[in-house]
């Protein structure tokens, strides 16, 4: 079979070596939670071959690329309606999985944080990621409040997931090699079922407080709170870096109390 070309446009950067893929693959905890694992943008299969080993995992493969996608039809052909050529952003979990699954990949960093907030609206489904993401991303997925890489995506992750930066990998394993360093990381659905606030207000107040960091909580804000019943709420008066998710979820309750 002729190899795949990497794409520039569709952000593609193939793994090379076999050890590091390994090394992803045996990072999936699956344990009684899930049995399905979903791979995206699979390229030439490097990750998929140690994902076919796992008795224990049924394997799909997503791939928007249809070159990849017929060079994988014919390498696996045991795959039939589990190799699907799609936009995996477009892509309906509930037609494909019924229950939970995880999710795999060396993701294309152009669209990284669309993966990660496609996976927070399907956050019920997915109960785990393990991904190759640009580094910087993947430090800004775990970073703590006071950070500067703590921002939106942080804080959204770490409210349903927890987050482990597992380990670096240099360009030259890549073809053709990204000019950044990249991460992979594990993320784990935590125990929060709902975070006893308005979510939809929750969501709006951390993008609104991110949007504009270098200002007060309170000006950031200003079109979401009553600022005569919250005059003395001091979370207010800190810029949104400052505040941990537990923090949000009691200024968003504090903002619903008082409006």
């Amino acid at each position: 079979m002729s190899l795949v070309r990497a794409k520039k446009h569709l952000g593609q950067h193939f793994l090379t070596d076999k050890n590091i893929a390994a090394k992803i693959v045996e990072s999936l905890r699956p344990g009684d939670k899930y049995s399905q694992v979903l791979e995206v943008g699979p390229g030439m299969g490097i990750l998929s071959d140690f994902l076919l080993q796992k008795a224990d995992l049924e394997t799909y493969l997503i791939d928007i690329d249809t070159e990849s996608y017929e060079f994988l039809k014919k390498k696996y052909p045991q795959l039939g309606e589990r190799l699907i050529n799609d936009d995996f952003l477009e892509m309906d979990f509930g037609r494909v999985f019924k229950g939970q699954f995880g999710i795999i990949g060396n993701f294309p960093y152009n669209i990284s944080s669309q993966i990660l907030f496609k996976v927070l609206d399907n956050r019920q489904q997915v109960v785990e990621v393990v991904g190759m993401f640009q580094k910087e991303v993947a430090e800004r997925c775990g970073a703590k409040p006071g950070s500067k890489e703590y921002g939106i995506l942080s804080v959204f992750l770490q409210a349903y997931y927890k987050v482990e930066y597992l380990f670096t990998v240099k360009a030259g394993v890549f073809n053709p090699p990204p000019k950044v360093l990249s991460a992979v990381i594990r993320l784990t659905k935590n125990e929060t079922i709902d975070l006893n606030c308005d979510e939809k207000l929750f969501w709006q107040v951390v993008k609104a407080g991110f949007n504009q960091r270098r200002k007060t909580l309170r000006n950031a804000l200003s079109s979401l709170i009553n600022k005569e019943k919250m005059t003395e709420e001091p979370m207010l008066d800190l810029r949104a870096e400052r505040l941990s998710v537990a923090d949000f979820v009691n200024l968003t309750n504090k903002i619903t109390t008082n409006r």
